[in-house]
């Protein structure tokens, strides 16, 4: 099997899908875009904003400032403008144990599945 013919290890989650679940609090949704980012277009609703380059204090469970409203064995959707840095963040936050991490692509992904948005 080739490297470009193997299936993910995690199965993917659609934008849609984390929609539906951060309604019913499944789910917990990280926003890892700039400060300026979030406060030109706001962010998805419930959504945590931890910039990728706190992520290794914000979201490591190991760390002081570890968000302790962060459960690594709770499903975890990670967004930023277009998918690049939310790629990055899935694999840093498996690294730290996270059991279940998705990239959901970029904020208007998240928008366009009928995620709610809200103002910084």
């Amino acid at each position: 099997m080739s490297f470009f013919s193997r299936k993910p290890t995690t199965p993917g989650l659609s934008a849609q899908d984390a929609v539906a679940m951060s309604k019913n609090g499944e789910i917990a949704i990280i926003d890892v875009r700039d400060i300026s980012e979030l406060q030109k277009t706001g962010k998805a609703k419930t959504a945590h904003h931890i910039p990728l380059m706190l992520l290794q204090s914000h979201a490591n469970p190991s760390h002081p400032e570890f968000n302790k409203s962060l459960d690594t064995s709770k499903p975890v959707a990670v967004y930023c403008a277009s998918g690049a840095r939310s790629g990055m963040a899935v694999r840093a936050l498996t690294q730290m144990g996270f059991e279940s991490v998705h990239n959901i692509g970029g904020l208007m992904h998240w928008h366009s599945a009928g995620g709610e948005l809200e103002r910084a």
